[in-house]
């Protein structure tokens, strides 16, 4: 079973940056055209290219191939965000079946190393940070192993049409949990309501519903 959550707004305190040569933090929105100039961060998007010649998203990539050394004190994408969720779903599936589903990087593994950032899909976030339909982002992918298992998603409807997209090659059942009155559309999902008068974040309420089914 893979299980597949979104991201968050809210990170831990202690989230950390990537740098750049001259060893400022930067920080990953949507829109760092909108941003006021910073003394402590330099504004990028994850596919925008870096101080280096590659992109920040290929220096991620690289950071994390030689992950033992974590120099930046990056965040295990699973232990960045603060809604304790999170940590239930690794502890109970193990990591290497968790991914986030994270707009502004895609599909990341439970374990990847993954920095702070402040892109959303939300309808009522800032403009800086909501990654608009169009937006070109080389997203990670889910990987081609366990391509028949199973996969689980919450998440809200505006994360669900990304899910499909980046899922769209997987041969196994895919089931999203949705909220809303009406279904949302997932091509090839099987959809099932989650009952539930939470508005906001009812995802993380049918996550531990489910945690709680398994248990049983």
């Amino acid at each position: 079973m893979i299980v597949v959550i979104q991201c968050a707004a809210r990170k831990q305190s202690m989230a950390d940056h990537l740098r750049t040569k001259k060893g400022r933090r930067v920080m990953f929105v949507a829109r760092p055209e909108l941003m006021s100039p910073s003394n402590v961060f330099e504004f990028a998007r994850p596919d925008d290219v870096s101080d280096t010649g590659e992109t920040w998203r290929e220096k991620l990539i690289n950071y994390n191939a030689q992950q033992k050394q974590n120099q930046l004190h990056l965040s295990p994408a699973s232990d960045l965000y603060t809604h304790p969720t999170y940590a239930r779903l690794a502890k109970k599936v193990r990591s290497e079946n968790l991914f986030i589903l994270s707009a502004g990087w895609g599909m990341l593994p439970a374990n990847f190393l993954t920095p702070n950032y402040d892109i959303t899909f939300s309808a009522q976030a800032e403009p800086y940070k909501k990654r608009r339909r169009g937006d070109e982002y080389s997203d990670f992918v889910l990987p081609a192993r366990g391509q028949e298992e199973p996969i689980v998603f919450f998440g809200g409807k505006d994360y669900v049409p990304l899910f499909a997209e980046l899922t769209r090659s997987h041969k196994g059942p895919r089931t999203v949990y949705y909220n809303s009155q009406n279904a949302p559309a997932a091509p090839g999902c099987r959809l099932e309501r989650f009952q539930t008068t939470t508005r906001t974040n009812w995802h993380y309420e049918s996550a531990d519903a489910w945690l709680s089914r398994l248990a049983e």
